[in-house]
């Protein structure tokens, strides 16, 4: 009763912080005359509300694909009519056909905010709570601990992403041993947002070594039939509109992978935005070499870890192999966004109670990792109070720092790479590293904050941030691939540590 208690307690601070951040800026307030994502989402409720599905994803004159074009699968899109049919009830203006373009009022604002809050409480916050709750090893108290750890992580405050809820759900659903549900879910987290394919990967993997381990000849292949079959089904029904004229699936898939934006737009802290500040790439290689390249890099960074689940498809390496996979894409692949951070983010945060330290730190990177789109998007106080107030948080519920928490920093995985350095001075190294990265982060948050680059250096702060964020992102990247290839820690030490 206690620990139901603890977890209404966190679930409602969460909602009330999430509030609280809503009523701040947003993306392109006042800003024409494109207006940002909030204009984004409210024109895709307007286009699907008032257009036949069929014109959804085509250049009509009703639908200008270049005023924030539905680029999105399916899901995406009827979920917006759904929003839509809400607001046509409540304010017909909202959604109104071509008259509605750029509409801001604060009703409307607090109507969008809303949306984006019951997504959270009917999806993503569920399946937080059961997932601490019936997944995390350790006390009531720890699982609490973790729950709140997760539920408060800023980059999923400040940024809405409901396709991480599903994938959640598939997650729970694998952990507790129903494959299919959790195929299930997965396959509508793609079709909601198509960079769920950071996670296709490791889920691929997962299953297929289960069915493998339990014999292609009898029960691994009536499981491999099932999960195919709940696949199939589930997509089926998501693009049953468009599959009648194959025009349609077509036009869709061509929304959704738009090859011809090129390498990288913006700052983001990947490989190839930081390479460039070196060497020109988007100048040296054609369109088709960029291409080639990333999907070449990406597939090697992705498949060690990759392939090691599916030798050893156990719970524990598919959470890991959720990490590297999802820093595969992000580091390497084509056309990274900043936000995409949270895909990485997100399995990160599943293992808080095995890996607080590095976990909390990767956490707290990825925050600073979107800085330049905070301030794009008028959110640098937000920003601040929730990076400060979530890393004094994590460090007091879960004590990363502390003596007996140095099994967590497995370093017994790193011993290969630092042979020459005893453990503890490992341990000490490791934690001087994690005070001085904090600073660092503090000190170009503010600088980008307070200070006006130098003419000649317009893009100067965003470019440090990207980078240095970079830079740690690599670090785990290697980190946890290096622990990908190691064994579970033992039962004994985790009972220890809680």
């Amino acid at each position: 009763m206690q620990t139901w208690s603890l977890v209404s307690i966190s679930v409602l601070l969460a909602v009330v912080v999430r509030w609280g951040v809503s009523l701040n800026s947003y993306s392109g307030a006042g800003k024409p005359p494109m207006f940002g994502d909030y204009e984004a989402q409210r024109h895709w409720q307007e286009v699907t509300y008032n257009l036949p599905l069929q014109q959804w994803y085509f250049n009509t004159s009703d639908n200008d694909l270049n005023y924030w074009g539905l680029d999105y699968p399916p899901l995406t899109a009827y979920h917006s009519w759904l929003c839509a049919y809400v607001a046509k009830m409540i304010n017909p203006e909202w959604v109104e056909l071509h008259r509605s373009r750029g509409f801001e009022s604060p009703a409307h604002k607090l109507f969008m905010r809303t949306t984006v809050l019951v997504t959270d409480v009917l999806i993503y916050i569920p399946a937080v709570v059961l997932y601490c709750l019936y997944l995390t090893d350790g006390s009531a108290k720890k699982r609490v601990s973790v729950l709140l750890s997760i539920l408060l992580y800023p980059g999923l405050i400040l940024i809405d992403y409901v396709s991480l809820g599903f994938t959640l759900w598939g997650v729970l659903a694998l952990g507790l041993g129903w494959d299919t549900l959790g195929s299930m879910a997965f396959s509508l987290a793609l079709n909601y947002k198509q960079m769920e394919l950071y996670h296709a990967l490791p889920f691929f993997c997962y299953l297929l070594g289960k069915c493998l381990k339990a014999g292609l000849v009898g029960r691994g292949f009536i499981l491999l039939v099932r999960i195919a079959a709940a696949v199939l089904v589930t997509f089926a029904l998501c693009w049953l509109p468009f599959l009648p004229d194959t025009s349609q699936a077509l036009q869709v898939v061509r929304r959704i992978f738009p090859v011809a934006r090129g390498l990288f737009e913006d700052k983001v802290a990947n490989t190839w935005c930081s390479l460039n500040t070196l060497i020109k790439i988007r100048s040296i290689l054609t369109g088709d070499s960029q291409l080639y390249l990333s999907f070449a890099f990406t597939l090697l960074a992705a498949l060690p870890s990759s392939i090691r689940l599916l030798i050893k498809p156990t719970f524990w390496h598919f959470k890991l192999a959720l990490v590297n996979s999802s820093l595969a894409f992000f580091l390497f692949s084509y056309q990274v966004h900043e936000k995409s951070i949270l895909l990485a983010a997100l399995p990160v945060c599943l293992l808080l109670n095995e890996f607080p330290f590095m976990s909390i730190w990767f956490l707290q990177a990825s925050t600073f990792s979107m800085l330049p789109l905070f301030l794009k998007d008028g959110l640098p106080v937000p920003y601040a109070v929730t990076s400060v107030g979530y890393l004094f948080l994590t460090v007091y519920l879960l004590s990363p720092l502390d003596d007996r928490s140095e099994g967590d920093l497995k370093l017994g995985t790193c011993d290969k790479l630092f042979f020459f350095l005893p453990k503890m001075h490992l341990a000490c190294m490791m934690r001087w590293k994690f005070y001085i990265s904090n600073a660092l982060m503090a000190v170009l948050s503010i600088l980008s904050v307070v200070l006006d680059p130098p003419p000649h250096l317009p893009d100067l702060f965003p470019v440090l941030v990207s980078t240095a964020a970079f830079l740690h992102f690599l670090g785990a990247f290697l980190h946890f691939n290096i622990l990908q290839f190691s064994e579970p820690p033992s039962k004994k030490s985790q009972k220890k540590n809680n």
